[in-house]
């Protein structure tokens, strides 16, 4: 398997933004062959639905602007759907914990939600922003639009705030002290 197949497929599941940094760790290559790597699966793309989107040192994968107005039908189509479990789930722990990182959502839904995420986002339910504990990392949070529409002016005014703050507290609680001991154990 070459590099930019294994670029391919990293940002393919990540379905977000990632460092060249990062690929660069996570393959145990350097930045010239990531670049390399990179350029080739850029070429690769050229004559299909999918492109290499890239800004500062990030890269993603993204759909190619001539179907533009073919993915916004489906996005008008999918913001007027109704919720999926999966989604309520997720949403439902961003609005309680009121920043989250994607990693204690994974630990408490029990599976990997980057789809998810970006549904959210692109509905307009959830922002991101850049985590000021680690800057590799993203928090989410509620948007003022969807406490607007909820009617709520903040978090605390959810029902049963406290005990389910509580009990997401208590998860990640859970989740630390199960890094900690991976990392101790490695």
């Amino acid at each position: 398997m070459n590099i930019e197949q294994k670029i391919e497929a990293i940002l393919f599941f990540k379905g977000e933004p990632v460092s060249r940094k990062k690929l660069g760790e996570v393959l145990g290559v350097g930045q010239l062959e990531i670049n390399e790597g990179l350029d080739k699966l850029k070429e690769n793309l050229k004559e299909r639905g999918i492109v290499l989107q890239e800004k500062d040192d990030e890269v993603l994968l993204g759909t190619s602007p001539q179907f533009s107005d073919l993915i916004e039908n489906l996005q008008k189509e999918e913001l007027n759907k109704e919720l999926s479990k999966a989604s309520l789930e997720t949403l439902s722990i961003i609005l309680y914990k009121n920043g989250v990182g994607r990693s204690l959502i994974d630990y408490i839904r029990g599976v990997n939600s980057s789809f998810t995420l970006r549904a959210l986002s692109i509905r307009g339910l959830i922002e991101k922003s850049i985590d000021p504990e680690d800057s590799r990392r993203y928090i989410y949070k509620p948007t003022f639009e969807l406490l607007s529409f909820m009617g709520v002016k903040s978090v605390e005014e959810l029902p049963d705030y406290e005990s389910v703050n509580s009990s997401i507290s208590s998860a990640a609680e859970n989740f630390a002290e199960e890094l900690n001991n991976e990392q101790s154990s490695n």
